[in-house]
Protein backbone atom coordinates (compact mmCIF):
# COMPACT_ATOMS: atom_id res chain seq x y z
CA UNK A 1 0.00 0.00 0.00
CA UNK A 2 1.16 3.30 -1.21
CA UNK A 3 2.72 5.79 1.95
CA UNK A 4 2.34 9.08 2.68
CA UNK A 5 3.49 12.24 4.16
CA UNK A 6 0.48 13.52 7.07
CA UNK A 7 1.09 17.60 5.70
CA UNK A 8 4.21 18.85 6.38
CA UNK A 9 5.84 16.08 8.37
CA UNK A 10 8.35 13.56 8.47
CA UNK A 11 5.93 10.72 9.54
CA UNK A 12 4.34 8.98 6.39
CA UNK A 13 0.67 7.20 7.01
CA UNK A 14 -1.07 4.39 4.56
CA UNK A 15 -3.02 5.93 2.03
CA UNK A 16 -6.06 3.97 3.89
CA UNK A 17 -6.31 3.59 7.59
CA UNK A 18 -8.10 1.22 9.46
CA UNK A 19 -11.10 2.98 11.43
CA UNK A 20 -11.96 1.13 15.16
CA UNK A 21 -15.20 2.71 16.17
CA UNK A 22 -17.12 -0.75 16.20
CA UNK A 23 -14.22 -2.29 17.93
CA UNK A 24 -15.29 -3.60 21.53
CA UNK A 25 -19.08 -3.32 20.70
CA UNK A 26 -20.26 -4.63 16.93
CA UNK A 27 -16.49 -5.97 16.51
CA UNK A 28 -14.99 -8.74 18.97
CA UNK A 29 -11.36 -9.68 19.45
CA UNK A 30 -11.35 -12.59 16.98
CA UNK A 31 -13.08 -10.24 14.42
CA UNK A 32 -10.59 -6.98 15.12
CA UNK A 33 -7.75 -9.41 15.07
CA UNK A 34 -8.23 -10.91 11.64
CA UNK A 35 -8.89 -7.37 10.16
CA UNK A 36 -5.14 -6.41 11.99
CA UNK A 37 -3.35 -8.99 10.25
CA UNK A 38 -5.51 -8.39 6.70
CA UNK A 39 -4.65 -4.58 7.38
CA UNK A 40 -0.70 -5.10 7.97
CA UNK A 41 -0.68 -8.06 5.29
CA UNK A 42 -1.98 -5.23 2.51
CA UNK A 43 0.88 -3.10 3.84
CA UNK A 44 -1.87 -0.25 6.20
CA UNK A 45 0.26 0.94 9.07
CA UNK A 46 -2.23 3.55 10.12
CA UNK A 47 -4.51 2.71 12.90
CA UNK A 48 -7.13 5.15 13.95
CA UNK A 49 -8.77 4.99 17.66
CA UNK A 50 -10.34 7.55 20.37
CA UNK A 51 -10.86 6.81 24.33
CA UNK A 52 -14.19 7.53 23.28
CA UNK A 53 -14.84 4.19 21.10
CA UNK A 54 -16.67 1.45 23.07
CA UNK A 55 -16.03 3.56 26.38
CA UNK A 56 -11.62 3.14 25.64
CA UNK A 57 -12.53 -0.72 25.49
CA UNK A 58 -10.97 -0.11 21.53
CA UNK A 59 -8.19 0.98 22.76
CA UNK A 60 -7.56 -1.81 25.10
CA UNK A 61 -8.08 -4.37 22.30
CA UNK A 62 -5.70 -2.66 19.88
CA UNK A 63 -3.37 -3.03 23.25
CA UNK A 64 -3.84 -7.32 23.43
CA UNK A 65 -3.14 -7.21 19.23
CA UNK A 66 0.07 -5.70 19.87
CA UNK A 67 1.07 -7.85 22.08
CA UNK A 68 2.63 -10.65 19.88
CA UNK A 69 0.54 -10.50 17.33
CA UNK A 70 1.38 -7.63 15.33
CA UNK A 71 4.72 -5.47 16.30
CA UNK A 72 3.73 -2.44 18.16
CA UNK A 73 6.77 -0.86 16.01
CA UNK A 74 4.61 -2.27 12.74
CA UNK A 75 1.83 0.25 13.27
CA UNK A 76 1.09 4.30 13.64
CA UNK A 77 -1.46 4.37 16.13
CA UNK A 78 -3.70 7.77 16.20
CA UNK A 79 -6.16 8.35 19.31
CA UNK A 80 -7.89 11.13 20.07
CA UNK A 81 -9.47 12.97 23.08
CA UNK A 82 -12.03 16.22 24.30
CA UNK A 83 -15.20 14.65 23.11
CA UNK A 84 -17.52 13.63 25.79
CA UNK A 85 -21.03 11.66 26.46
CA UNK A 86 -22.03 14.53 29.15
CA UNK A 87 -25.13 16.61 29.57
CA UNK A 88 -24.60 20.06 28.81
CA UNK A 89 -21.04 19.56 27.76
CA UNK A 90 -20.32 17.59 24.00
CA UNK A 91 -16.60 19.01 24.08
CA UNK A 92 -13.61 19.34 26.97
CA UNK A 93 -10.51 20.73 25.64
CA UNK A 94 -9.22 21.79 28.72
CA UNK A 95 -5.34 21.27 29.48
CA UNK A 96 -5.87 18.84 32.81
CA UNK A 97 -8.97 17.07 30.71
CA UNK A 98 -6.84 16.50 27.81
CA UNK A 99 -3.69 15.80 29.50
CA UNK A 100 -5.23 13.10 31.45
CA UNK A 101 -7.50 11.30 28.93
CA UNK A 102 -3.84 10.78 27.18
CA UNK A 103 -2.14 9.48 30.47
CA UNK A 104 -5.36 7.23 30.63
CA UNK A 105 -5.15 6.27 26.49
CA UNK A 106 -1.56 5.52 27.33
CA UNK A 107 -2.65 2.85 29.97
CA UNK A 108 -5.22 1.10 27.59
CA UNK A 109 -2.86 1.18 24.52
CA UNK A 110 -0.05 -0.60 26.53
CA UNK A 111 2.59 2.12 25.15
CA UNK A 112 4.34 4.95 26.26
CA UNK A 113 3.67 6.92 23.10
CA UNK A 114 0.87 7.29 20.40
CA UNK A 115 2.20 8.35 16.82
CA UNK A 116 -0.53 11.23 16.71
CA UNK A 117 -3.11 12.28 19.22
CA UNK A 118 -5.87 14.66 18.32
CA UNK A 119 -8.37 17.02 19.62
CA UNK A 120 -11.66 15.52 19.03
CA UNK A 121 -13.49 18.75 18.27
CA UNK A 122 -13.48 22.26 18.72
CA UNK A 123 -14.36 23.75 22.96
CA UNK A 124 -16.09 26.51 22.86
CA UNK A 125 -15.62 26.93 26.71
CA UNK A 126 -11.92 26.53 26.81
CA UNK A 127 -9.61 29.81 24.92
CA UNK A 128 -7.86 27.63 22.14
CA UNK A 129 -4.37 28.48 23.35
CA UNK A 130 -4.86 26.22 26.30
CA UNK A 131 -6.00 23.48 24.34
CA UNK A 132 -2.82 24.16 21.66
CA UNK A 133 -0.55 24.11 25.08
CA UNK A 134 -1.53 20.58 25.94
CA UNK A 135 -0.56 19.54 22.55
CA UNK A 136 2.84 21.08 23.18
CA UNK A 137 3.38 19.40 26.08
CA UNK A 138 2.00 16.22 24.63
CA UNK A 139 4.94 16.20 22.18
CA UNK A 140 7.40 17.55 24.20
CA UNK A 141 6.88 15.28 26.92
CA UNK A 142 7.47 12.11 25.13
CA UNK A 143 3.61 11.17 25.24
CA UNK A 144 3.01 11.90 21.31
CA UNK A 145 5.04 12.32 18.15
CA UNK A 146 2.62 14.43 16.48
CA UNK A 147 -0.85 15.94 17.11
CA UNK A 148 -3.77 16.98 14.94
CA UNK A 149 -7.56 18.42 15.33
CA UNK A 150 -10.52 16.57 14.31
CA UNK A 151 -13.69 18.14 13.07
CA UNK A 152 -12.42 21.62 13.30
CA UNK A 153 -13.75 24.17 11.28
CA UNK A 154 -11.86 26.42 8.57
CA UNK A 155 -11.28 29.34 10.95
CA UNK A 156 -10.83 27.43 13.71
CA UNK A 157 -8.21 25.02 11.86
CA UNK A 158 -6.34 28.09 10.11
CA UNK A 159 -6.34 29.80 13.90
CA UNK A 160 -4.71 26.45 15.10
CA UNK A 161 -2.06 25.93 12.49
CA UNK A 162 -0.57 29.84 12.63
CA UNK A 163 -0.57 29.61 16.59
CA UNK A 164 1.46 26.72 16.25
CA UNK A 165 3.81 27.57 13.79
CA UNK A 166 4.61 31.23 14.52
CA UNK A 167 6.46 30.15 17.48
CA UNK A 168 9.64 27.57 17.30
CA UNK A 169 8.77 26.59 20.83
CA UNK A 170 5.53 25.06 19.55
CA UNK A 171 4.39 21.63 18.01
CA UNK A 172 3.03 22.51 14.21
CA UNK A 173 -0.18 20.70 13.28
CA UNK A 174 0.38 17.65 11.20
CA UNK A 175 -3.02 16.59 10.81
CA UNK A 176 -6.85 17.50 10.60
CA UNK A 177 -9.24 14.41 10.72
CA UNK A 178 -13.09 15.18 9.04
CA UNK A 179 -15.95 13.67 7.03
CA UNK A 180 -15.31 13.51 3.37
CA UNK A 181 -17.52 11.46 0.75
CA UNK A 182 -18.61 12.18 -2.71
CA UNK A 183 -22.11 12.71 -0.22
CA UNK A 184 -20.11 15.05 1.87
CA UNK A 185 -17.94 17.33 0.55
CA UNK A 186 -18.99 20.45 2.78
CA UNK A 187 -14.77 20.43 3.94
CA UNK A 188 -13.89 21.96 0.20
CA UNK A 189 -15.83 25.16 1.03
CA UNK A 190 -12.65 26.44 3.93
CA UNK A 191 -11.61 23.59 5.64
CA UNK A 192 -9.35 22.16 2.87
CA UNK A 193 -8.23 25.79 1.92
CA UNK A 194 -6.69 26.45 5.35
CA UNK A 195 -5.42 22.90 5.36
CA UNK A 196 -3.46 22.97 2.11
CA UNK A 197 -2.41 26.67 2.99
CA UNK A 198 -1.05 25.38 6.76
CA UNK A 199 -0.08 22.13 5.49
CA UNK A 200 -1.84 20.21 7.50
CA UNK A 201 -2.68 16.54 6.36
CA UNK A 202 -6.21 15.56 5.93
CA UNK A 203 -7.66 12.41 7.16
CA UNK A 204 -11.02 11.46 5.27
CA UNK A 205 -14.06 9.50 8.03
CA UNK A 206 -16.54 7.52 6.64
CA UNK A 207 -15.45 8.22 2.90
CA UNK A 208 -18.04 5.77 2.13
CA UNK A 209 -20.73 7.95 2.82
CA UNK A 210 -21.61 6.20 6.35
CA UNK A 211 -22.50 3.15 4.08
CA UNK A 212 -24.19 4.70 2.03
CA UNK A 213 -21.82 4.80 -1.28
CA UNK A 214 -21.84 1.10 -1.13
CA UNK A 215 -25.06 1.11 -3.34
CA UNK A 216 -26.64 -1.24 -0.10
CA UNK A 217 -29.40 1.58 0.42
CA UNK A 218 -30.50 2.23 -3.44
CA UNK A 219 -33.82 -0.29 -2.89
CA UNK A 220 -34.31 0.34 0.28
CA UNK A 221 -32.95 -0.23 3.73
CA UNK A 222 -32.06 -3.69 3.97
CA UNK A 223 -31.85 -5.56 7.71
CA UNK A 224 -28.69 -6.16 9.55
CA UNK A 225 -27.53 -2.67 7.93
CA UNK A 226 -26.74 0.32 10.03
CA UNK A 227 -29.77 2.12 8.54
CA UNK A 228 -32.16 -0.66 10.25
CA UNK A 229 -30.44 -0.36 13.61
CA UNK A 230 -32.13 1.46 16.08
CA UNK A 231 -28.42 3.24 17.58
CA UNK A 232 -27.16 4.38 13.86
CA UNK A 233 -30.61 4.73 11.72
CA UNK A 234 -29.86 8.32 12.57
CA UNK A 235 -26.88 8.60 11.68
CA UNK A 236 -27.83 7.00 7.98
CA UNK A 237 -30.81 8.73 7.37
CA UNK A 238 -29.34 11.90 6.38
CA UNK A 239 -28.10 10.60 3.31
CA UNK A 240 -31.04 8.98 2.23
CA UNK A 241 -32.41 11.86 0.14
CA UNK A 242 -33.16 13.04 -3.41
CA UNK A 243 -29.81 14.45 -3.81
CA UNK A 244 -27.73 11.35 -2.09
CA UNK A 245 -29.63 8.89 -4.84
CA UNK A 246 -28.83 10.75 -7.68
CA UNK A 247 -24.77 10.82 -6.51
CA UNK A 248 -25.37 7.11 -5.42
CA UNK A 249 -26.94 6.47 -9.26
CA UNK A 250 -23.95 7.76 -10.83
CA UNK A 251 -21.55 6.19 -8.88
CA UNK A 252 -22.74 2.84 -9.87
CA UNK A 253 -23.05 3.57 -13.54
CA UNK A 254 -19.25 4.41 -13.31
CA UNK A 255 -18.90 1.31 -11.56
CA UNK A 256 -20.35 -0.81 -13.90
CA UNK A 257 -18.37 0.85 -16.61
CA UNK A 258 -15.16 -0.21 -14.89
CA UNK A 259 -16.25 -3.67 -13.96
CA UNK A 260 -15.79 -2.60 -10.54
CA UNK A 261 -17.68 -2.06 -7.24
CA UNK A 262 -19.38 1.45 -6.02
CA UNK A 263 -17.44 0.43 -3.00
CA UNK A 264 -14.15 1.46 -4.58
CA UNK A 265 -14.94 3.53 -7.05
CA UNK A 266 -16.08 5.89 -3.71
CA UNK A 267 -13.44 5.05 -1.92
CA UNK A 268 -10.70 5.91 -5.01
CA UNK A 269 -12.12 9.50 -5.53
CA UNK A 270 -11.70 10.38 -2.14
CA UNK A 271 -8.15 8.60 -1.03
CA UNK A 272 -7.00 10.34 -4.37
CA UNK A 273 -7.89 14.00 -3.49
CA UNK A 274 -5.80 16.76 -3.34
CA UNK A 275 -4.78 17.04 0.72
CA UNK A 276 -6.25 13.80 1.51
CA UNK A 277 -3.23 11.50 3.32
CA UNK A 278 -5.16 9.01 3.99
CA UNK A 279 -8.90 7.70 4.00
CA UNK A 280 -10.26 5.94 6.96
CA UNK A 281 -12.28 2.84 6.79
CA UNK A 282 -13.78 0.48 8.98
CA UNK A 283 -15.58 -2.65 8.96
CA UNK A 284 -17.45 -5.43 11.25
CA UNK A 285 -15.84 -8.32 10.27
CA UNK A 286 -12.48 -8.74 8.24
CA UNK A 287 -14.35 -9.95 4.68
CA UNK A 288 -15.81 -6.57 4.79
CA UNK A 289 -12.60 -4.94 5.35
CA UNK A 290 -10.82 -6.98 2.76
CA UNK A 291 -13.29 -6.14 0.44
CA UNK A 292 -12.61 -2.30 0.98
CA UNK A 293 -8.59 -3.20 1.13
CA UNK A 294 -8.72 -4.08 -2.43
CA UNK A 295 -9.69 -0.30 -3.56
CA UNK A 296 -6.57 0.02 -3.38
CA UNK A 297 -5.28 -0.88 -6.58
CA UNK A 298 -7.90 1.22 -8.65
CA UNK A 299 -7.22 4.64 -9.81
CA UNK A 300 -10.42 6.26 -11.53
CA UNK A 301 -9.61 7.66 -15.09
CA UNK A 302 -10.09 11.31 -15.25
CA UNK A 303 -13.62 11.61 -17.39
CA UNK A 304 -15.42 9.50 -14.64
CA UNK A 305 -13.62 11.42 -11.60
CA UNK A 306 -14.58 14.38 -13.48
CA UNK A 307 -18.29 13.26 -14.14
CA UNK A 308 -18.56 12.49 -10.34
CA UNK A 309 -16.81 15.87 -8.90
CA UNK A 310 -19.24 17.21 -10.93
CA UNK A 311 -22.75 15.59 -9.84
CA UNK A 312 -21.37 16.04 -6.13
CA UNK A 313 -20.28 19.46 -5.95
CA UNK A 314 -21.17 21.34 -3.51
CA UNK A 315 -22.55 24.78 -3.76
CA UNK A 316 -20.26 27.79 -2.68
CA UNK A 317 -22.15 30.64 -1.32
CA UNK A 318 -20.97 33.95 -0.33
CA UNK A 319 -18.43 34.12 1.56
CA UNK A 320 -17.18 30.98 1.04
CA UNK A 321 -13.90 30.54 -1.12
CA UNK A 322 -14.74 30.20 -4.53
CA UNK A 323 -18.25 31.26 -4.00
CA UNK A 324 -20.19 31.21 -6.81
CA UNK A 325 -23.55 32.32 -5.37
CA UNK A 326 -24.79 35.04 -3.10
Amino acid sequence: MELRHLGRTGLTVSRLGLGTMTWGRDTDEHEAAEQLKSFVDAGGTLVDTSDEYADGGAEYLLARLTEGFVPRADLVIATKAGARNRPGRRRDASRGHLLAALDASLRRLGTDHVDLWQVDGHDPATPLDETLHALDIAVTSGRARYTGVCDFSGWQLAKSAARQQGHPARVPLAGAQLEYSLLQRGLEREVLPAALDAGVGLLASSPLGRGVLTGKYRHGVPAESRGSSPYHAGIVQPYLGERSRRIVDALATAADGLATSPLKVALAWVRDRPGVASALVGARTAAQLQTTLSAEALTLPGEIRGALDDVSAPVHRYPDQGWTEL
